[in-house]
């Protein structure tokens, strides 16, 4: 009998402790905050996808380096799109509710930003589209979950079109132009037919529309119709491989490079490198920054993580665009839980809608940014209930067949053509989706 009551006991105090255990290991869990990351390292479009992955990763494993948001560590886990629309929508429901549930998702990719557009706010998960997704999404009022945090496709439009200008001498100029947009035929590409319709209306330019299939390896005939027709300037409206044939094929006809420009996903090393000099002269829009290898962030990032064999992806690569895009972009995921933390508690784990707070009242200046190391490389971004993007402006840098170097100083989208467009655009979704625009109420909450 005694036998019996101690082995009970001892299977009693042994579940005790496993559930101890249990809970314990429940209570690390939730005190990390779960970010999951998607990417694609493979497919047409890795070479341009592999970078930006690798940058927003160091950027988590940085900042538990520095000992995490006010203490909080962070967990992360990686997903592969492929930058297929249906894989993407495959990882958001996978990973949304892991790990005590998703913090913010990323898409990287216009395609998956439209299909979670209309998934987020019922999970009440935000999405940072830094640089990409719905350039009407920057309307807080009728976009409660979406933050195209930096700049929009509508921004950078203008702001090419405002630099063809500036080289014609002036936009006044362009009337009588001619100007091809050579576009990935994809939600992606399409984002860019708007703005440069609305100037080609106010300016008096003619504007071709050429459109490139998936993945864009096949331009011949949009070439032949370029060397017929010889427009003035090309804005090339490309990603992955696309970018690369669309230069290559550029240097066959004899197009001159100094007259394309290339929007912010069309202007990095992978872009350019293996053309080399075949693509001097070549302009592309950057989104804040450019190549920052000397900056104070990429010296961090080598000595806390590829020093200590911790790094992402190649030494080489830290400091390169897209890696600086990858690691900028997670900055932004992790400043809005620690401005979370400043009205919901710091050193707690936020949920989806508590960080959705924080990207809606972000206030990264300049002194804030430059102490997280972001000196030279981002200009100050700040958002509100009606102002999801934060910042509109941009630079031009042009490859003198070697690197990149900046060819213009900073440029601000005209407010006074997008802010209309972004309006009557979210009123149409508001519209045809029966959303009712945020009272000043909801803006508080």
């Amino acid at each position: 009998m005694k036998l019996r009551q101690l082995v009970l006991a001892t299977t009693v105090a042994a579940a005790g402790l496993a559930s101890a255990l249990v809970s314990t290991v429940a209570t690390a869990q939730t005190k990390e905050q779960f970010f999951p990351v998607l990417v694609y390292r493979t497919g047409a479009y890795a070479p341009n996808g592999v970078p930006f992955a690798n940058g927003y990763v160091d950027y988590l494993k940085l900042v538990n380096a520095r000992g995490g948001i006010n203490g909080v560590k962070l967990s992360f886990e990686e997903c592969e799109t492929g930058y297929a629309t249906d894989r993407g929508v495959e990882c958001y429901e996978r990973l949304k509710g892991k790990n005590g549930g998703a913090t913010v998702f990323q898409p990287l990719s216009t395609g998956i930003t439209f299909a979670l557009t209309e998934k987020a706010p019922g999970d009440k998960i935000p999405l940072i589209t830094a640089g990409y997704g719905r350039s009407e999404s920057a309307d807080g009022g009728v976009f409660k979950w979406n933050f195209p945090l930096a700049g929009t496709y509508w921004v950078a439009g203008d702001v090419i079109i405002q630099d063809i200008g500036k080289k014609a001498g002036g936009v006044d100029k362009l009337k009588g132009k001619h100007i091809a947009l050579v576009y990935h035929d994809s939600p992606f590409g399409k984002e860019a037919i708007p703005i440069l319709q609305e100037r080609a209306a106010m300016h008096g330019f003619k504007l071709s529309l050429l459109p490139v299939t998936h993945p864009g390896v096949e331009q011949k005939s949009t070439w032949l119709q370029i060397r017929r027709d010889r427009p003035d300037y090309v804005v090339n409206w490309g990603w992955g491989v696309m970018n690369s044939t669309l230069l290559k094929e550029a240097q066959a006809t004899g197009y001159p490079r100094e007259n394309i420009w290339g929007v912010w996903w069309a202007g990095a090393e992978p872009d350019v490198k293996d053309i080399g000099m075949g693509a001097k002269g070549y302009n592309a829009i950057t989104m804040q920054h450019g190549t920052e290898k000397g900056s104070a962030i990429v010296k961090e990032v080598l000595e806390k993580l590829h020093a200590k064999n911790q790094g992402t992806g190649p030494k080489d690569e830290v400091g390169e665009v897209l890696y600086m895009r990858g690691l900028f972009s997670a900055m932004f995921a992790v400043e809005g839980v620690r401005q979370a933390q400043e009205k919901y508690g710091k050193g707690k784990v936020m949920t989806g809608e508590q960080a959705r707070w924080g990207y809606e009242n972000l206030n990264l200046t300049q002194p804030k940014l430059d102490a997280l190391g972001f000196k030279g490389v981002l200009r100050p971004i700040s958002t509100s209930c009606a102002d999801h993007m934060g910042a509109n402006w941009a630079r031009i840098h042009t490859w003198d067949g070697t690197k990149w170097q900046f060819s213009s100083d900073w440029m601000q989208a005209d407010e006074q053509i997008i802010k209309p467009m972004v309006k009557a655009a979210a009123d149409k979704y508001a519209a045809e989706k029966k959303i009712t625009r945020r009272t000043p109420a909801d803006c508080q909450s």
